[in-house]
């Protein structure tokens, strides 16, 4: 079903992962920023403080989408936790597997890096990806109540 290779990111990937990044932050309604998205992204490179993957047309090896993970920790169980924090695929591809790709490469990864498991939170009204998590296995919390608190202006 799938026609998307999948493999971790590198900062030779910098300009592909950073075009997909800009077009993820205008799918949630974020102005573009290309400078800002590439800038974003090597910083955590840079600094080891996410892993991303990406996912390539095996035809052309055009950047069709990616995940980035980034690490956490639970203190009750001593483990480490993974934040899915993004997951995108370009409209024109989306349906064809590569987000279910993704998530297994995701999910690969934080096998081999012996993690209690993967987070993730989406919009309510986000019902196609929603479907996605739970079809892969993700539980929707219903013991813990989550809280945010905006620091900045």
């Amino acid at each position: 079903m799938t026609s998307a290779i999948v493999n971790q990111a590198t900062i030779a990937e910098l300009e592909d992962v950073a075009a997909l990044f800009n077009e993820y932050r205008i799918f949630y309604g974020q102005e573009s920023d290309p400078d800002g998205a590439k800038k974003f992204l090597f910083d955590r490179f840079e600094h080891g403080e996410s892993v991303i993957f990406i996912a390539r047309d095996e035809e052309g090896g055009q950047a069709i989408g990616f995940t980035q993970l980034y690490p956490s920790f639970s203190s009750v169980s001593m483990k480490r936790i993974w934040i899915l924090n993004d997951l995108f695929v370009t409209e024109k591809r989306r349906k064809r597997g590569a987000a279910q790709s993704l998530l297994q490469a995701a999910e690969e990864y934080a096998v081999r890096t012996k993690s209690k498991g993967l987070e993730l939170a989406t919009a309510p009204d986000n019902e196609r990806a929603q479907r996605l998590y739970v079809n892969n296995g993700y539980k929707k919390d219903e013991e813990f109540y989550h809280y945010y608190l905006h620091v900045l202006a």
